[in-house]
């Protein structure tokens, strides 16, 4: 019997990381983000799982860089304010998974295999049941038409086309 979770947002990260100059990672979050999601009592198996977040809260700890990533030329927040995730099968056991699913950006849907991490259940102080699941997997923006980009004197590129996704997830049962 499968039961219904929600994010705790207190207890969760939904962050990213791109290779800037070819050389070093510049590492971003999206603070805005909410889920749906449906576990079975053998962990992720026949879990269903529906993920959003508010394109306009990208955070990368800059203002310029951050307005950069809302306009035209990546997210375009006032067109498509949401990024989302929407699984189409779960495949694992244990702690060790493979969700499988549609990612939107920009209104292209792209089926996507992301690694997840299931840490199972608990009881917090308050008596309310968490779950805790760590999904991580890489992209490639183009593939979303992210494009923007620009050429480096020295060669490469200022924006890898690789993105790194980290996402750090604390469910709570309703």
């Amino acid at each position: 019997m499968s039961a219904k979770w929600k994010i705790d947002p207190t207890h969760s990260n939904v962050g990213f990381k791109v290779k800037h100059m070819m050389f070093t990672n510049v590492k971003g979050n999206f603070n805005d983000f909410s889920g749906d999601f449906e576990l079975g009592e053998e962990g992720l198996k026949d879990a269903k799982l529906d993920f959003v977040a508010k394109t306009a809260s990208v955070n990368t700890n800059n203002a310029d860089r951050d307005n950069h990533l809302r306009s035209g030329d990546f997210f375009n927040v006032e067109q498509y304010p949401d990024l989302k995730f929407h699984s189409t099968s779960v495949e694992g056991s244990g702690n060790e998974y493979k969700i499988n699913g549609d990612l939107e950006i920009l209104g292209v849907k792209k089926p996507v295999s992301l690694k997840a991490e299931y840490s199972g259940l608990m009881k917090d102080p308050w008596g309310n049941t968490k779950a805790g699941l760590n999904v991580s997997g890489k992209i490639n923006r183009k593939e979303w038409g992210l494009n923007w980009n620009s050429a480096l004197e020295t060669g490469g590129v200022l924006v890898s086309e690789d993105v790194n996704l980290d996402i750090e997830l604390q469910l709570i049962k309703e």
